[in-house]
């Protein structure tokens, strides 16, 4: 027999009669490096690579918020890997580049308050529309 662990396979498949089964072994072994590759390695190297490229891309005045879920605008650069944040009227904190987790808009904040609203609204608007309504119900028997 061969040293080669694969040969080696292949050559007790095939005396015994096998051989298209451990084709197939060998096949399906050979395509799971290349299955964790376009499904795990490649999707992360894209997402990491689209983060980067946001965060070189925050400027001064850009509104943003930060992997703890804090919002604020940028007023400041401190250096080439800190940011001044402001988070409240005269509140600033500093921050590291690599904790701004994506840019937002005033918009996206209120657009959400409102569905809120709206859905409570409607809400207790169902509710009233599905009690039993009387038509007598001022008779006091």
């Amino acid at each position: 027999m061969s040293s080669h662990p694969i040969t080696s396979l292949i050559a007790q498949e095939s005396s015994s009669g096998g051989s298209s089964g451990a084709i197939i072994q060998l096949g399906i072994l050979l395509l799971i490096p290349f299955a964790m590759y376009f499904f795990m390695i490649r999707p992360q190297r894209r997402r990491m690579r689209e983060q980067q490229d946001l965060q070189r891309s925050i400027e001064v005045g850009d509104e943003v918020i930060t992997t703890s879920g804090v919002y604020g605008v940028i007023t400041g650069e401190d250096g080439d890997s800190r940011f001044w944040l402001e988070i409240d009227d005269d509140v600033q904190i500093r921050i590291a580049r690599a904790a701004i987790s994506g840019k937002s808009s005033p918009d996206d904040d209120t657009d959400a308050a409102d569905d809120d609203v709206a859905d409570d609204d409607a809400a207790s608007a169902g509710a009233d529309a599905d009690e039993p309504v009387s038509a007598n119900a001022d008779d006091d028997d």
